[in-house]
């Protein structure tokens, strides 16, 4: 159950953020922000943990800021599996990663 909240409250974000600041991202209806997140979610639980091993060294160096870089990539992976679904480049990424975990957190506290 958890991981269906926070897959809609992933959904919510990707909606809200295209609809709001569609330069930075966008999803070509409800059903490519939901393949969007459930992808997401299933990235950053597979492939999110292996990235951030391997890139120990370079995150402590940089006090953890790479780790937004990470989750830049990461979303940019899932613009190319999901389609219809779009991120303004890499910084486009990045910021889309923030606001998606700021307003996915925001929604997940709400409604747990």
């Amino acid at each position: 159950m958890p991981f269906l909240v926070r897959m809609g409250a992933n959904a919510i974000a990707i909606l809200l953020i295209a609809y709001l600041l569609p330069a930075v991202m966008r999803a070509d209806g409800y059903m490519a922000a939901i393949a969007a997140a459930f992808v997401l979610g299933l990235v950053n639980a597979i492939v999110r943990p292996i990235l951030v091993l391997l890139t120990l060294p370079v995150t402590v160096f940089t006090l953890g800021f790479f780790l937004f870089a990470i989750n830049g990539f990461l979303l940019w992976l899932v613009t190319a599996v999901v389609p219809g679904f779009h991120v303004g480049g890499f910084w486009g990424a990045v910021a889309g990663s923030v606001l998606i975990s700021v307003i996915s957190w925001v929604l997940t506290r709400v409604v747990a």
